[in-house]
């Protein structure tokens, strides 16, 4: 992992760094006036000369000595009306630095970068995206017709006890400096017009495939693994293995991540200033159990931040049915709460605050190499504030639990759809315009063989867990590959796997034309062929949803957000947290 990224190493003066953020509005102007330092000070910026808050030295003398005879004297209507306009017009470049979700970093490290940008800059820890094979990364998003991209970040939460204030917040003594594991993770998704959000939590508890990583310090080789808990990627070299799984359940390609740990969700909690929140009856996750977050409160709405925001967040033992998809519900009304306690303009007109927000955020996250400076995070922040509060969806991966590891959850064929609707980028909240589905054209450079000349292996793909596998499947759909002439088609009756939906698969780009030959002649969606380094040849799948017949049916897809995710919308302020009773006082 890397180390602090940026120049200097302390708070720098407000007049060595205007124009240190190109692009950014209201960083640029080069006028600084008395009047505006003195409003700043009046604010509770604490950015003239003196000392701030923390004791670092702001400014120079002469600007001091200006706002000073400026405060006393007093100099006529003239210049008052300026100073007014100059507070006026400040407070409306801070109401520009909101964000949401936990891209409240972002906010954060925006909202102050011209108070100090480069100590901000060197409080940014970095480290590489992802860490799996780049021949198996999710293909990168297309733009739209207006040339926009969507956006896919990837929020992790770290339970790493690697400090002192760390491992007093959660853990026992023989877990400091232990293997991290990332019990929090969720897909920001922003849409390429930048009309709405979506965000797609995966339980903790969730077993996926993890790919092949490698730790881009030690050069270490994490071998894959199958059907393996998610939130041990995180060991695996760092958050980029975390990125690579994700991108290998859902064939998102993501742009960024962001890291936190326990003591950053302390310090942000702080330094919002409380976030609100809601239980339906009197709670206390006691820890007796030695399972409980030790949260308690009351039955209603509380403002909580510190240990308190943490044990909410952590809180699985007395919310709903004790799960963690109960826990990941918390979280989503925690993230909805704090988008709109961000972008309250109560929050965001005291620059002091501002600045004690963008100090926690920066030293409390870890961002991967394309976010780590506050222009970065600034540009990010400005796209993400263009989303309506009341069009930023959260959602919680649809799941059932598996009938071999108790406790451990699987994803559903929702899933599926919830992913594929991401990855079309189709609103989660059904107010988009209807869009068509269909994938487009892949681009193809090679032309396929002659269709006798294609060698195809088939495997049968219709196992599952409630009916098992369909006898002969691979036998029968050879016969019909054989018929329409590609006779070099062989049946592999050797195993069943698992594939909900047909898919043809091809090892090298040189084998694509065939296997999207072979796609056409059976019906298949050119959606439905993918590159993949686990067959040796193009190889067709015959999946659960092709278990009878000789003509394959590509399943009918809709742009209906599956009720089983669960969604919740961030401008709803009546949610309330259901309190088991086993958990009430």
């Amino acid at each position: 992992m890397s180390g602090a990224r940026g120049g200097g190493v302390g708070p720098v003066g407000r007049s060595a760094v205007r124009g240190a953020v190109p692009g950014a509005e209201g960083v640029g102007d080069s006028t600084s006036t008395a009047a505006d330092d003195e409003a700043t000070a009046e604010d509770g910026g604490a950015i003239v000369d003196g000392t701030s808050e923390d004791g670092a030295r702001q400014g120079d003398g002469a600007g001091a000595g200006a706002a000073e005879g400026g405060a006393a004297g007093g100099s006529g209507g003239g210049r008052g009306a300026g100073r007014d306009t100059d507070r006026r017009r400040r407070r409306r470049r801070l109401l520009r630095w909101s964000a949401t979700v936990l891209a409240l970093v972002i906010v954060g490290g925006a909202g102050a970068g011209y108070l100090y940008y480069e100590h901000l800059n060197a409080n940014i820890k970095s480290d590489k995206l992802n860490l799996g094979d780049a021949k198996d990364r999710a293909a990168e998003t297309k733009a739209n017709e207006a040339g926009q991209k969507a956006l896919n970040i990837l929020l992790i939460g770290s339970d790493a006890r690697d400090t002192v204030e760390n491992q007093k917040l959660g853990g026992a003594k023989d877990t400091f400096n232990g293997t991290p594991l990332a019990d929090v993770q969720m897909l920001l998704h922003v849409s390429a017009d930048r009309s709405n959000m979506s965000v797609v939590s995966m339980p903790r508890d969730t077993l996926v495939d993890i790919p092949k990583c490698t730790d881009p310090d030690t050069g270490e080789v994490f071998r894959s693994l199958t059907r393996e808990i998610t939130n041990s990627s995180l060991g695996r070299g760092g958050p980029g293995c975390t990125v690579a799984t994700w991108e290998k359940l859902t064939d998102i390609h993501i742009d960024h991540f962001m890291m936190i740990d326990f003591g950053g969700v302390v310090s942000m909690a702080d330094a919002i200033g409380g976030v609100p929140v809601c239980v339906d009856a009197n709670i206390h996750s006691h820890t007796r159990t030695g399972k409980g977050s030790g949260l308690k409160l009351a039955e209603g709405t509380h403002d909580i931040k510190g240990k308190q925001a943490l044990q909410w967040l952590r809180t699985r033992y007395g919310f709903e049915d004790d799960t963690d998809l109960a826990r990941a519900k918390a979280q989503h009304m925690y993230m909805n709460s704090m988008v709109r306690q961000l972008r309250s303009e109560a929050k965001l007109t005291n620059p002091n605050g501002l600045r004690k927000l963008a100090e926690a955020a920066t030293r409390a996250i870890t961002v991967d190499d394309g976010l780590d400076s506050i222009k970065k995070m600034y540009d990010l922040a400005t796209e993400l504030q263009k989303v309506p509060t009341e069009r930023i969806t959260m959602t919680t991966m649809p799941n059932r639990y598996d009938t071999v590891q108790t406790g451990r959850v699987v994803p559903t064929e929702d899933a599926g759809k919830l992913f594929r609707l991401v990855r079309e980028d189709i609103a989660l909240d059904g107010k988009d315009a209807a869009k068509a589905t269909a994938s487009p054209a892949p681009t193809v450079t090679d032309a396929a063989a002659a269709d006798q000349d294609i060698a195809v292996q088939v495997r049968n793909g219709t196992y599952t867990d409630s009916l098992g596998a369909a006898r002969g499947r691979a036998s029968a759909v050879t016969e019909v590959l054989v018929g329409k002439g590609f006779t070099d088609a062989k049946a592999d009756t050797s195993t069943a796997t698992t594939e909900k939906t047909t898919v043809i698969r091809y090892p090298s780009a040189d084998l694509q034309a065939d296997a999207l030959r072979v796609a056409k002649a059976l019906g298949v969606p050119a959606g439905q062929v993918k590159q993949s380094t686990e067959v040796s040849g193009v190889t067709l799948f015959v999946g659960a949803d092709w278990r009878s017949g000789t003509a394959y049916k590509a399943p009918v897809e809709d742009d209906k957000t599956p009720t089983s995710a669960e969604t919740m919308n961030a401008a709803d302020t009546s949610q309330c947290m259901h309190v088991d009773p086993a958990y009430s006082w």
